[in-house]
């Protein structure tokens, strides 16, 4: 909203209601964020269920940053079920919008990403102009190009386990239950092109708000010659028009015909109104891109066309992916079922339950440290590490919301030490050593021991995907080929000597360093002796601290080749 408008309207009117919820100096202060928002919407008195809405134009790759309005509409919805009410959780496909250009990347059911050579291109390149659902899926597995986008979204939301409904705005058209909305809006064609005025430019007298599809070639089109409301359902007589799509143009075939109002789709600064209206949405949030043109358009005509009010809105910022803005053309994009593979879905639940209003780096590279922020928020829960009182207070609210059922007696190992358990490829291995550095206690039940060894392969997911400095892989079996001078050979035998004494990893990497002086051998060459005994590899880990995690009889006859 421009500042004009806000002088113009004080900013206290009800047509000029902010959307930037979470900055209200009247609301109660809350610890987290959803219950300022379940206030807001529960002074509304609305009737049961609740509805909480989210949504998505069929384009590009569904990834992490799209799930942002599932996650914070589930949150606000639990805080809602907290206190004694029905929710009911939709989140809208807006799979009539017209496919105006082609992907560069799309996605398959199992997260992959591929490029356009690698499935049926033509049936998207014949059907540019066509809305989602008329689109074959290119995949050949969903019923549309529009059912395959949504199917990816419900998938990403069942992997967090957040309940959601998908709709499908196609359906609402087909169904009949936009009729009232849409037929309303060609009612009040002049209050309509009135508001629509305020907010988009070329909106004449010849305007009219509802784009037929075109019965000859499918495509949607924009050119309405003649409105007649007294059939039911109402009809627009049309005639198949080129279509503005960016820096190209989709051809219109010309064909002058008939469509009912359930074979086309209002614009969408219209139809998401009348989502709102149709669905009796109480609340949705979405990101600040919407909120100065959308939003103002939207309750706009929310008030002043459909004569309805508008939900309770919710600003949330856009997050970064390592550093830059999610991109499905420029590849920087991650998918939920990634994102699992990586990390339990309680730390990404968590990651989600963090403030909105503040923009944030989902980084990849240092995922360690968002896996090591939740382990304290969830230590902090069960009092276990000196926490600030806004850190308990925080803990206390959310963590119930975030984990399926709270457990005191869970392990987590450190990140990086499952990262460097994850080297190993025998189980029982990692147990042992996980047991030796004291992260699994003797008493503990089996299944939180596999719970927590569950997190190595989820690092070493991380490790591979990243390539860092646990990227390696323990050549336990076998010694691998190597060969050294007699001075190398004398020097590792001393440090096999060292470590059969028992000390401390930090000591054994100092050690290394002290043996290779005393022996004349150059520092270098003597830690690529040992990358090369225990991983085949010119460079490798820290490898002090790695060999003293390591079971020690194993590690003193690999230093002295004997096996």
């Amino acid at each position: 909203m421009s500042a004009d408008e806000n002088d113009a309207n004080d900013g206290d009117e009800p047509d000029t209601e902010s959307p930037y919820t979470l900055q209200r100096e009247d609301d109660a202060r809350h610890v987290f964020w959803a219950d300022a928002v379940a206030d807001r919407v529960e002074r509304r008195d609305p009737d049961e269920p609740i509805v909480i809405k989210g949504g998505i134009s069929p384009s590009g790759v569904p990834h992490l940053g799209n799930v942002n309005e599932v996650m914070r509409g589930y949150y606000v919805a639990e805080v809602l079920r907290e206190r004694g009410h029905e929710v009911s959780q939709v989140f809208t496909a807006d799979d009539r919008d017209p496919l105006r250009k082609l992907p560069r990347t799309l996605c398959d059911l199992d997260g992959d990403l591929v490029d356009l050579g690698e499935v049926d291109a033509g049936a998207l390149g014949r059907n540019l102009g066509s809305p989602y659902t008329d689109i074959p899926d290119p995949f050949g597995c969903c019923d549309s190009y529009g059912a395959h986008f949504s199917q990816i979204i419900q998938d990403s939301a069942d992997a967090v386990d957040v309940p959601i409904e998908m709709v499908s705005t196609t359906e609402l058209y087909t169904d009949g239950e936009f009729d009232d909305v849409t037929q309303h809006v060609l009612a009040n064609q002049d209050r309509a092109r009135e508001v629509l005025s305020q907010y988009q430019d070329k909106v004449d007298e010849e305007y009219v708000p509802f784009n037929p599809i075109c019965e000859e070639c499918g495509k949607i089109t924009e050119t309405v010659t003649d409105v007649d409301l007294a059939t039911d359902p109402a009809t627009v007589d049309y005639r198949c028009t080129d279509m503005d799509a960016g820096d190209r143009t989709i051809e219109g075939c010309g064909h002058e015909g008939t469509a009912t109002i359930r074979e086309g789709k209002m614009p969408w600064r219209f139809e998401w109104p009348g989502q709102w209206q149709a669905l009796g949405v109480d609340f949705e949030p979405f990101g600040k891109d919407h909120a100065e043109g959308s939003w103002p358009s939207g309750q706009d005509v929310a008030r002043n066309v459909l004569e309805t009010e508008p939900p309770v809105p919710m600003v949330y910022e856009w997050f970064t992916l390592d550093g830059d803005p999610f991109s499905s053309s420029e590849g920087n994009v991650i998918l939920v079922s990634d994102v699992l593979e990586l990390l339990e879905p309680e730390v990404l639940r968590y990651f989600f339950a963090k403030d909105p209003s503040k923009a944030r780096d989902f980084s990849v590279e240092r995922l360690d440290q968002l896996v090591d922020e939740f382990d304290r928020f969830e230590a902090t829960y069960f009092g276990e590490v000196d926490a600030s009182e806004d850190e308990r207070a925080f803990a206390e609210r959310v963590y119930p919301l975030v984990v399926e059922e709270p457990r005191e007696d869970r392990i987590r190992l450190p990140y990086t030490f499952a990262a460097v358990l994850g080297m190993f490829d025998d189980p029982e291995l990692r147990e042992e050593v996980a047991r030796k550095e004291g992260h699994i206690p003797e008493d503990a039940p089996e299944r939180a021991v596999e719970d927590a060894l569950a997190r190595v392969e989820r690092a070493r997911n991380w490790a591979r995907r990243t390539g860092n400095e646990f990227d390696y892989e323990l050549k336990r079996s076998a010694i691998p080929d190597h060969e050294f001078d007699a001075t190398t050979e004398d020097a590792l035998d001393e440090l096999a000597d060292f470590v059969a004494a028992g000390h401390e990893p930090d000591e054994i990497q100092g050690e290394i360093y002290e043996t290779a002086k005393r022996h004349d051998v150059e520092i270098g060459d003597f830690f690529g002796a040992g990358y090369r005994l225990f991983f085949d590899e010119e460079q490798g880990p820290k490898l002090g601290p790695f060999l003293g995690k390591l079971d020690r009889e194993f590690v003193v006859a690999r230093l002295r080749r004997e096996r």
